[in-house]
């Protein structure tokens, strides 16, 4: 296979307006080489498979062990969109499920930092924020803090949300600023990307915006004057022309790649 300077180039942009078309880039690439793949994203797990595990490890423990019992593989990451990477437990660990974060342990999850703070594991968190002072000021999945972690475990990770809430930036969230009925109405619809190369949706879920393209549903957090930043990844913008009542333009701009939205709906 010939490859040019020019196709490493532009694989960035290409992978992510494939994924806001929702299709793949690997499932393209398998089948050029050697005929149909076996599913989409082959070689990778199904992304679909892996997304119902995230997503029930946040809640259902009795689906995530018959998921994670059939697929053993699955019980690590998930990309939600432009890098906000969370595992099954990491899902579990933010929402204070104790039970199924326990149960992906020992299935052979990879324990983290948030996982020790939101199961009260204090000696751990303390060699570790001694060690290196700076991962206090780490944030996990969706831009959630340690010490939301630590709180969350309730009064089995108290002494460690004590210990933490006197280390500086461990508080540390991501800043938002809310939105009126107008702004969410304004910024909410479809929009068809630059090119005709697909569509995605700005849509309004539990009185918040979230982007949604193929298989992928991230939150956007509003910054002011028409601004958006993804959730878990502040470097990805979304920026809305918004002269008039509704949002005509969205740009999204995530590092040097940049993709633009005209509503259609």
């Amino acid at each position: 296979m010939n490859t040019t300077r020019r196709a490493i180039l532009i694989a960035p942009a290409a992978a992510l307006a494939a994924s806001l078309r929702g299709t793949p880039v690997i499932a393209a690439r398998a089948t050029m080489i050697g005929g149909e793949a076996p599913w989409l994203n082959f070689p990778h797990q199904p992304f679909d498979l892996v997304r119902e595990v995230v997503g029930a490890a946040h809640r259902d423990e009795e689906k995530v062990r018959d998921l994670v019992g059939r697929h053993p593989a699955v019980v690590n990451a998930w990309d939600w969109g432009f890098g906000d990477w969370e595992s099954p437990l990491g899902a579990a660990v933010h929402t204070g499920r104790r039970s199924i974060a326990l149960f992906l342990i020992e299935k052979g999850a990879r324990i983290d930092l948030f996982a020790a703070a939101m199961l009260g594991q204090l000696d751990v968190v303390k060699r570790l924020v001694k060690a290196n002072p700076n991962v206090a000021r780490s944030v996990g999945p969706h831009g959630i803090s340690l010490l939301a972690h630590a709180t969350v475990g309730g009064d089995e990770a108290k002494a460690v949300a004590d210990c933490l809430a006197t280390v500086e930036g461990s508080g540390n969230g991501l800043s938002v600023k809310p939105l009126t009925a107008a702004e969410k109405a304004r910024y909410a619809g479809t929009y068809e990307l630059a090119g005709g190369g697909g569509t995605f949706e700005i849509t309004l879920d539990k009185e918040r915006l979230s982007f949604v393209s193929g298989m992928s549903t991230m939150r956007i957090h509003f910054l002011g004057d028409h601004e958006f930043f993804s959730a878990g990844v502040p470097s990805v913008r979304f920026r809305f022309d918004a002269a008039g009542e509704m949002a005509a333009v969205v740009t999204i701009t995530d590092h040097d790649t940049v993709i633009t939205g005209k509503r259609s709906a």
